[in-house]
C-alpha cells in the first residue's frame, strides 16, 4: 500500500489545544503518538500565539513530524481592556471564543474530511456547540489529573445544588460524588471568587464536557486507578462520556542537557522548577535559596520571577545576590534561560524534583522514576499534589499553602522537608517501581496503549 493510499484510508483528526504551554504540550505529544498509530493529524494553530515558547514548540513539531500538517486559525482582534483578567493565557480563550464564528468554515475546509476533533478542555463551551453543528465528533483533552477532572465535571452540579445557582462554596470540605472529601483550601482560588470571568468559564467548559464523545486524559491505571474507576462508573456525574486513559504521553523530541550535570554523581541533584506560568516572591527566592544551602545540597534551580513565560532583562544577581552563586558554585547551578525538563529529569544525575505539581511535571517526573516534592502554586497544583502524596511517589507539606499568599515559607522549613525526601527510600523505591507501570501502560498490551487503539477503531468505523 502506497503512503498516499494509506493516508487517505486512515482516520483523519485535528487536534485544538489551548494556550500556555502546560496545555500545549499535552497536543503536541499526542499529535506525534496518534501518527505513530497511522492517523493522519492535522494541528490546528491560533494566530497570535500568546508566547515565544509556543511558537518555538511548534516550529519543533512541524520540522520534526513532516506528515503532522498544520492549520491556521486566525483570530479577531481583541481590546483587553474589556476582559477582566490581565492573565494573557485567559485572554486567549476570550479570544478564541469571540473568533468561534471563523471556526466552522475552517473545520469544513479539511481535505480529506474530519474523522474527529480533539479539543481543549478550556475550549469545550466554544467548541462543541461549531461541532455539533456540523456532525463532527468532538473529544476533550483532558490536560490535568483523573482527580481535577472529576472536580471539571461535577463543579457545576456543586454550584447549581446551591440556592440561586452562584452561591459560594459552603464549609470547608468538599465531596466530589464517588470519591474522598477534599479540603476547600484545594481548590483553585478563582473558583471561590463567583465574580471572576474564569470560574464562569470553567463551569462552562465543565457542563459542556458532557456532551463530547469521550475524554482523553494523559494519565494510566496504575496511576490514579480509584478515579478512573468511579468517573467511568457514573459514579461522579451519571452521564459522563468515557473516559480514556491514555499516558504518559512519551517525549517525542530530545535536547541537550546542560554539561554541568554530568559531572555530578548519580541520584545527587535536586531539581528545582515552578514552570512555565508560576513565579515565586522576590522575598520568597531568598528564602527558598537560604533552604537549599541549608540541607546542603547539590541542585539545578530554574528561577523565574515572572509570571509569564517570557524573556526576562532582569540578572541573576538581582534576584539572589553575587555572594550566593559564589557560595554555591561547587554544588549548585542556578539558571534562567530555558531547558529540557524532559532531559533534566532523565539524567542519571537528578535524584529528586522540587516541583509546583503542574501534571505535565508529574508525568515527566514519573516516567523517568524521580520522587517529587510537591509546593502547588495555583490552579490545579493542590489536587495533583494528592496524586503525588497518596500513590507514595513523594511529599506534600500541606501547611505552605499557594504560592501567592504573603506568608513566606521559611528557609529552615524548606531545608528539612528537602531533607526527609532525601533521606527517605521508600518513596525512592515507590517512584522507582512506578516508573516502570508508566512504562508498561504505554508499552504492547498496556492499558494505555490499548484505550489509544480503541480510539483509532472507533474514529476508523465513523
Amino acid at each position: 500500500m502506497s503512503e498516499f493510499t494509506e493516508l487517505n484510508s486512515a482516520p483523519h483528526v485535528a487536534l485544538l489545544p489551548g494556550s500556555g504551554m502546560g496545555h500545549l504540550n499535552p497536543f503536541l505529544r499526542l499529535a506525534v503518538s496518534l501518527t505513530n498509530q497511522r492517523v493522519q493529524v492535522s494541528f490546528i494553530t491560533t494566530h497570535p500565539i500568546v508566547s515565544k515558547a509556543e511558537s518555538k514548540a511548534l516550529a519543533c513539531l512541524f520540522s520534526a513530524n513532516p506528515k503532522i500538517t498544520c492549520k491556521e486559525f486566525h483570530l479577531v482582534p481583541f481590546d483587553k481592556s474589556s476582559a477582566d483578567s490581565e492573565d494573557p493565557f485567559y485572554l486567549q480563550c476570550a479570544v478564541i471564543r469571540r473568533s468561534s464564528h471563523l471556526l466552522s468554515p475552517l473545520l469544513s475546509s479539511f481535505s480529506p474530511p474530519l474523522s474527529a476533533l480533539i479539543t481543549d478542555m478550556n475550549l469545550a463551551s466554544t467548541v462543541i456547540p461549531v461541532t455539533e453543528a456540523l456532525h463532527l465528533p468532538n473529544y476533550i483533552l483532558f490536560t490535568s489529573s483523573a482527580q481535577m477532572l472529576s472536580l471539571f465535571v461535577s463543579f457545576p452540579v456543586m454550584v447549581s445544588s446551591k440556592v440561586g445557582g452562584d452561591s459560594d462554596i459552603e464549609g470547608d470540605i468538599l465531596t466530589i460524588p464517588g470519591l474522598q472529601e477534599i479540603p476547600k483550601t484545594w481548590i483553585p482560588p478563582f473558583l471561590l471568587n463567583m465574580n471572576k470571568f474564569f470560574r464562569n468559564y470553567f463551569i462552562e467548559n465543565g457542563k459542556k464536557t458532557l456532551q463530547s464523545k469521550g475524554i482523553l486524559v494523559n494519565t494510566f491505571e496504575s496511576l490514579e486507578l480509584q478515579t478512573l474507576k468511579a468517573l467511568n462508573d457514573g459514579k461522579v456525574v451519571w452521564n459522563l462520556p468515557p473516559v480514556f486513559a491514555i499516558g504518559p504521553f512519551m517525549p517525542y523530541q530530545s535536547s541537550p542537557t546542560l554539561t554541568w550535570l554530568d559531572d555530578q554523581p548519580s541520584k545527587s541533584v535536586v531539581y528545582v522548577c515552578f514552570g512555565s506560568r508560576s513565579a515565586l516572591s522576590r522575598e520568597q527566592i531568598k528564602e527558598l535559596a537560604v533552604g537549599l544551602t541549608r540541607c546542603q545540597c547539590r541542585f539545578l534551580w530554574v528561577v523565574d520571577d515572572n509570571t509569564v513565560n517570557q524573556e526576562s532583562s532582569v540578572e541573576l544577581d538581582e534576584v539572589l545576590g553575587h555572594e550566593f552563586q559564589e557560595k554555591v558554585k561547587d554544588k549548585g547551578l542556578v539558571v534562567r534561560d530555558w531547558i529540557s525538563q524532559e532531559e533534566i529529569l532523565g539524567h542519571p544525575a537528578i535524584g529528586w524534583f522540587l516541583s509546583h505539581c503542574g501534571w505535565n511535571s508529574i508525568l515527566e517526573a514519573v516516567w523517568h522514576g524521580v520522587p517529587i516534592l510537591a509546593w502547588p502554586q495555583m490552579s490545579d497544583q493542590k489536587m495533583n499534589a494528592d496524586v503525588v502524596e497518596r500513590s507514595g511517589i513523594g511529599m506534600w507539606e500541606k501547611s505552605w499553602g499557594w504560592g501567592d499568599e504573603k506568608t513566606l515559607v521559611n528557609s529552615q522549613e524548606i531545608g528539612e522537608e528537602l531533607e526527609k525526601i532525601m533521606r527517605n527510600e521508600l518513596i525512592r523505591e515507590q517512584a522507582k517501581q512506578m516508573r516502570e507501570e508508566a512504562r508498561r501502560a504505554v508499552a504492547g498490551g498496556g492499558s494505555s496503549k490499548n484505550a489509544i487503539l480503541d480510539l483509532v477503531e472507533i474514529w476508523n468505523s465513523l
